[in-house]
């Protein structure tokens, strides 16, 4: 199981990209960092700078077909500078065309919202990202995680870091069904 965890290069709530990465890595899959720029990203907890980590492709490199699932880490800052960047925006949307899975969690369903695949869908999120959400034709629900299957698309939501536990164990099964089939 090949897994895109895309990430800008500032902003990503560290806590968000290291406990999926390593869930991944727990099932046999092979994560891989993908960005809009190459080197490395600075990641944070909270508003303060945490960790840097090597950027293994860049988005304008990345293709949807490498992948089985891609993985969007929140973080405030993460999905508002992907969502201004139109290779990350067409890259997210690959997936969906594609019918491969997608998980989001916190403020990461921005991202998806600029990319116009969350109409029709219910989906969880930060709290704040509720209204963006609803305005893109979306449902939101306040759940711990929530799977929204729409036809051959399969897209895991999450609200926070608190909800990590859940999140990491249901994309990891779905990311695996879809690898499987």
């Amino acid at each position: 199981m090949n897994v895109a965890f895309l990430v800008a290069p500032k902003g990503v709530e560290q806590v968000e990209l290291t406990e999926p990465w390593q869930a991944v890595k727990d099932a046999g899959g092979t994560p891989r960092l993908v960005s809009t720029k190459a080197g490395r990203i600075q990641a944070y907890s909270h508003l303060d700078k945490a960790d840097t980590f090597p950027v293994d492709q860049t988005v304008a490199d990345a293709s949807v077909d490498e992948y089985d699932g891609l993985v969007l880490p929140g973080g405030v800052a993460n999905p508002d500078f992907l969502r201004l960047d139109e290779k990350a925006v067409s890259f997210v949307k690959g997936f969906f065309d594609a019918g491969k899975p997608v998980a989001a969690i916190c403020h990461a369903p921005w991202t998806l919202v600029e990319a116009d695949v969350v109409r029709g869908r219910v989906l969880t999120s930060w709290p704040s990202v509720r209204t963006d959400i609803r305005n893109a034709g979306g449902t939101w629900v306040d759940e711990q995680v929530h799977v929204c299957e729409q036809g051959s698309n399969v897209l895991v939501t999450s609200r926070k870091p608190g909800d990590l536990e859940a999140f990491d164990k249901t994309f990891v099964a779905e990311f695996a069904k879809a690898a499987a089939s």
